[in-house]
């Protein structure tokens, strides 16, 4: 047993005294892989970024056409961005604006979420649909742009307008 022992200390020095801390190969292995990690990783965090910024104007476009909804409820005419008095202000990703367009059954509002730099352009829009009995419904949609582009309401694509 103590034989063993032996060997096994003898194998584990060697015929040098070791040194500690770690070998050159070994601290560039382990660079290479976190740099091949960090590779791989930097793209998805980037795509994380850009939906975190389309989730704002998203949410905000959507907030001011609900709020343009209870407006009209009370006041039978949509508003501009300021009479709405919602506490949404342009931000370092998005200028937002929106105003009312048109008259009687024609009118609508429109929502602007003008991307600053190459975030997608928002825009959102709130019209009257008149049901069965002629009463007017107001019905909102949420278009979405190409890259550092806004949306274009009139297009096919932009469902409900």
């Amino acid at each position: 047993m103590k034989l063993c022992y032996l060997l096994f200390r003898a194998g584990m020095m060697g015929d040098r005294p070791r040194d500690s801390g770690f070998t050159l190969i070994e601290l560039l292995v382990v660079l290479v892989i976190a740099g091949i990690l960090s590779a791989i990783a930097l793209p998805s965090f980037v795509s994380q970024v850009n939906n975190a910024r389309h989730a704002e104007a998203r949410t905000y476009v959507g907030s001011i056409n609900r709020a343009q909804q209870a407006y009209f409820l009370e006041k039978s005419a949509f508003a501009t961005l300021s009479q709405l008095e919602l506490s949404i202000s342009n931000s370092k990703n998005y200028i937002y604006s929106s105003a009312p367009n048109g008259s009687g059954m024609a009118s609508k509002a429109i929502t602007l979420a003008l991307p600053v730099g190459q975030a997608r352009g928002f825009a959102g829009k709130v019209w009257l649909m008149p049901d069965l009995d002629g009463n007017a419904n107001t019905v909102s949609s949420i278009c979405e742009g190409p890259p550092g582009e806004m949306p274009d309401l009139a297009s096919p694509t932009c469902a409900g307008s």
